[in-house]
């Protein structure tokens, strides 16, 4: 009974303590039932957050950032406040001193001398100091030559800039400029003098160079020259170029040269002082554009463009000495003064004419190893109207070059790129005192008459000739064979290439007939080499073979037309524009389109070679054995001989079509005019007159045909004296 009174007094106890409240900040003891303390800095690590100290206190905490953070109050508590960095650069700006830069970190700063100091010799680096000391650099001292050749330095607090000397210019167009922003180079005011036989022979010339070395020098002794000066000496220059060419064209070459060159020196002057991007300026002579790049290492593509003419270029081929600029000049009617001036064209000795197509430009950069460019320029001209309306001819692109006997135009390092009716691209690899233009140059009128006399005659005895053939080949029996088949049709593709050619190759308008020409011919005379293909391979069996020697008439039609439809069917689904060119109704030469007929006409011509190769061998051995079949052989032979000369001609005549095309020379033109014209001639001379079967069919119809004439004046003459007869006899009979 007592334990069990003791057991429930104990539950009791133990019941009322843990039901003891203790208030916020305290914590119920382990064993016994008062409240303690309660460490919260201890229990929860953490509390006040990143870079705060947690103080604990009697029922409570509280929190303190360390040195170089803040809150808002100074103790707190996490819910009441967070610390964060102090930036002692914004809060106190001059915390550094003079001629320093604040820097602000987590919790502290740091300070540093600004370009063109340095800390004083008591402190090397500076962390956390008021108040520092920084000292000027004086970099003319350290580094006397850092401005460079033909320029001095002048020292300033923190600072230093370059002036240049008297007589030179800096191309930063600026009077000062630092390090890497500018150079100062020679203005050359003596290039603007004249020889006295010159000078005597040229008035015009002497003013306008006198003119342009007064402000040369006026610019060279200024001690500032910018922008404004630049447009006003660019302005002094249009108006002596225009003074200068109002009289009328230019009555020498050398002058043509004095002008370019002197144009070209001084705009490229002028842009030294310029110091907008891009300068645009026309007068009623001239139109000049130039452009200039302020950056250290320009890179990318760059174009120019007047109304005339495009300059397509690259920065990096512009690069000069310390400065970039790219100058374009349009002369509006310069090309009347240089229209004679063509002794260094490299036909010009063989007769050719030519004549100025386009307006005449100056190109100049500040790059002065322009000779031999790594990437070439491409200058993009407007043709002129008298171009537009000549059909005649090619274009040729070409420069100024001033030692050719006073200047004269030349082709060297250039050529056309592309070029349609309106438009010609040309792609140079110089650039130094250059003028670009474009050039046509026609074969003579003698020659033109010439050739298309030789084309006529040639042609029409051609087609009359292989006329003669088909009739020849389709009427005779008794040369009826596969040969004969073969023979028949290369006579036909070549009539109708003949005529095609005759007519239509120099009918470039419309375009659209002219494609459909160009792609005839191109048929026609793949056919022309298939069907010499096959007689080569007829040959070979015939020697080969005793029996069946004949080939299908289906194979043969395959072959003969089926593959040069093919090849011209793909050529005229991947580039039909390549039918016809500026000059000829044939294929073009770009993007290797040519090569559509000559690739399957060399591969023909060496099937054709193997086969004529392999009939030879034959033909040798049966010569050679004990019981040759003479009259045969003998006439296989002769076969064999006659085809080998057919495709020598045929093929020769190519080779002088291939060079003809593409260069147009007088030589190249004849050879090929002559074979082209003669092919009719020859396959009638060698497959009908030089053949004996042919002959005696010809000679069997003259005799029937005699034959026949004979037959009927003999009969009208039995008729007659029968006539007569009668009345005689009539006449007596009424008499009796």
């Amino acid at each position: 009974m007592g334990s069990r009174v003791y057991l429930l007094l104990l539950g009791l106890l133990m019941w009322g303590s843990c039901n003891v409240q203790c208030p916020p900040g305290f914590q119920t003891k382990q064993f016994g039932g008062s409240c303690e303390d309660m460490d919260e800095c201890t229990i929860s690590q953490g509390i006040c957050g990143n870079n705060a100290k947690c103080y604990n206190t009697n029922g409570s905490y509280y929190c303190q950032c360390e040195h170089g953070y803040r809150a808002k109050s100074f103790n707190f508590t996490s819910s009441t406040g967070q610390c964060k960095d102090i930036n002692e650069c914004i809060e106190e700006p001059k915390i550094c001193g003079l001629n320093a830069e604040c820097r602000n970190t987590i919790g502290s700063y740091s300070c540093s001398c600004i370009s063109g100091y340095n800390p004083g010799p008591e402190a090397e680096t500076v962390q956390q100091a008021r108040n520092i000391t920084c000292v000027d650099i004086d970099e003319c001292s350290i580094t006397p030559d850092i401005c460079g050749q033909n320029a001095y330095c002048r020292n300033t607090n923190g600072h230093y800039d370059c002036q240049c000397q008297p007589g030179f210019i800096s191309t930063s167009g600026n009077t000062s400029f630092t390090n890497g922003t500018g150079k100062c180079v020679d203005l050359k005011c003596d290039q603007y003098t004249l020889d006295t036989a010159t000078l005597q022979s040229s008035p015009n010339f002497q003013e306008m160079q006198n003119q342009l070395r007064n402000t040369c020098l006026a610019l060279a002794t200024k001690s500032a020259a910018g922008q404004a000066d630049a447009v006003t000496f660019l302005k002094r220059l249009l108006t002596i170029v225009d003074e200068v060419l109002k009289h009328g064209p230019l009555d020498d070459s050398w002058k043509v040269s004095k002008l370019l060159s002197s144009v070209e020196d001084t705009v490229q002057m002028i842009s030294l002082l310029l110091s907008e991007p891009e300068t645009k300026m026309d007068s009623a002579q001239t139109v000049v554009q130039i452009l200039k790049s302020f950056s250290t290492q320009p890179q990318g593509s760059v174009m120019l463009s007047s109304e005339h003419v495009k300059l397509d270029t690259q920065w990096e081929t512009t690069e000069g000495y310390g400065f970039t600029s790219i100058c374009l000049v349009s002369y509006n009617h310069l090309e009347s003064s240089t229209n004679n001036s063509f002794h260094g064209m490299s036909n010009f000795s063989q007769g050719m004419r030519y004549k100025l197509v386009s307006k005449v430009v100056s190109a100049k950069v500040s790059n002065p190893n322009t000779a031999h460019l790594e990437k070439p320029i491409f200058l993009t001209f407007s043709l002129l109207k008298s171009a537009l309306q000549s059909k005649k001819g090619s274009l040729i692109c070409v420069y100024w070059d001033e030692k050719l006997s006073g200047g004269g135009w030349s082709e060297k390092g250039c050529s056309v790129s592309e070029s349609n009716g309106t438009h010609t691209i040309c792609s140079c690899t110089h650039l130094s005192s250059f003028a670009v233009l474009m050039a046509l140059y026609d074969i003579e009128e003698k020659f033109q008459q010439q050739l298309q006399m030789i084309t006529w005659v040639g042609l029409s005895l051609s087609l009359v000739c292989l006329f003669l053939c088909i009739i020849t080949f389709s009427c005779f029996r008794s040369i009826k064979g596969t040969r004969n088949t073969i023979h028949l049709n290369l006579c036909i593709s070549l009539f109708a290439a003949d005529f095609i050619f005759l007519i239509g190759i120099t009918k470039t308008e419309p375009m659209t007939g002219c494609g459909i020409a160009a792609a005839l011919l191109h048929f026609l005379f793949l056919s022309a080499f298939c069907w010499m293909c096959l007689e080569g391979v007829q040959l070979y069996r015939m020697v080969v073979l005793v029996f069946h020697t004949e080939l299908k008439l289906a194979c043969m039609l395959a072959a003969g037309y089926g593959i040069p439809i093919v090849i011209v069917g793909i050529s005229a689904a991947v580039n039909w524009s390549g039918y016809g060119t500026e000059k000829y109704c044939w294929l073009s030469r770009k993007d290797h389109f040519i090569w559509s007929f000559f690739g399957p006409v060399c591969a023909i011509i060496a099937v054709n070679t193997f086969f004529f190769v392999l009939t030879i061998q034959k033909l040798v051995e049966k010569f050679s054995s004990l019981n040759p079949e003479l009259s045969n052989l003998q006439k296989i032979k002769t076969f064999t001989v006659t085809a080998i000369a057919q495709l020598c001609i045929l093929g020769l005549m190519w080779i002088f079509g291939c060079f003809m095309f593409q260069e147009g020379t007088i030589a190249m033109v004849y050879l090929f005019t002559i074979f082209n014209s003669l092919q009719g001639v020859l396959v009638f001379l060698m497959h009908c007159l030089l053949t004996k079967q042919v002959r005696n069919e010809y000679r069997r119809l003259l005799t029937s045909i005699c034959s026949e004439k004979k037959y009927s004046e003999f009969s009208s003459n039995q008729s007659s004296k029968s006539q007569a007869s009668k009345s005689v006899q009539h006449t007596g009979e009424s008499k009796m």
